[in-house]
């Protein structure tokens, strides 16, 4: 069965392409947290105290309603595709910004096309939380749906139960070195990401759409 949160997208996304900005404003609004989660996983932790993950969002919004117009798709997979791209180029200028600027004496390059890559690998990663979707084309489309509902369910969990949830499965650290940016022991930080897991578990528990969360 379609989601509640999908149907509301579908009718945003259509009064939208019928002219309605305010409805649009709205469409973006329901992946706030999920794009965040992305850019969060992109940026390191010295990069993340010069630029904030929500700024890269923001832009990205701004962007998306003001090219909206060159938007040809019609579900709202395609549109969190479309808006994905516009998110990777947005992260590609603030690498190029804070990063690379810096280092030209090297002649150091990171492609959008690796960023979006490196993108794409967090998403597998978020996918790792959920029930595998089968061969299903329908499916498929179920699960992006589902890691917008994760990412929300994310957001809403103490800080440093999302960041350890963060560090550990969408940058792929090791608790050594999520113990070493949170000033906390390994085992200690371990025994964190388990109540987290343990927490995420149950509020996804609750969700009609979702059969839990793997680990």
């Amino acid at each position: 069965m379609m989601s509640t949160v999908n149907k509301s997208a579908d009718f945003l996304l259509a009064r939208a392409q019928q002219g309605s900005g305010e409805s649009l404003g709205q469409l973006l609004q329901l992946y706030t947290n999920y794009l965040r989660i992305l850019v969060v996983s992109q940026l390191d932790g010295k990069l993340r105290q010069r630029v904030s993950p929500s700024d890269v969002v923001q832009e990205t919004f701004f962007e998306a309603h003001r090219d909206f117009q060159q938007f040809r798709g019609k579900t709202t997979p395609e549109f969190l595709a479309w808006l994905r791209k516009i998110l990777v180029n947005n992260l590609h200028t603030v690498v190029e910004k804070h990063v690379l600027a810096g280092k030209r004496d090297v002649r150091r390059e990171v492609s959008a096309e690796k960023l979006g890559a490196d993108l794409e690998k967090s998403t597998l990663r978020l996918d790792a939380f959920l029930p595998d979707p089968g061969e299903s084309p329908s499916m498929h489309l179920q699960q992006r749906e589902m890691q917008v509902r994760l990412a929300n369910e994310l957001a809403a969990l103490p800080e440093d139960y999302r960041d350890a949830i963060v560090m550990r499965h969408l940058e792929g650290l090791p608790f050594e070195e999520i113990g070493r940016r949170m000033d906390r022991t390994a085992g200690a930080v371990r025994m964190l990401w388990l109540r987290a897991i343990k927490l995420l578990r149950e509020r996804m528990a609750t969700d009609d759409d979702s059969s839990g969360v793997n680990t």
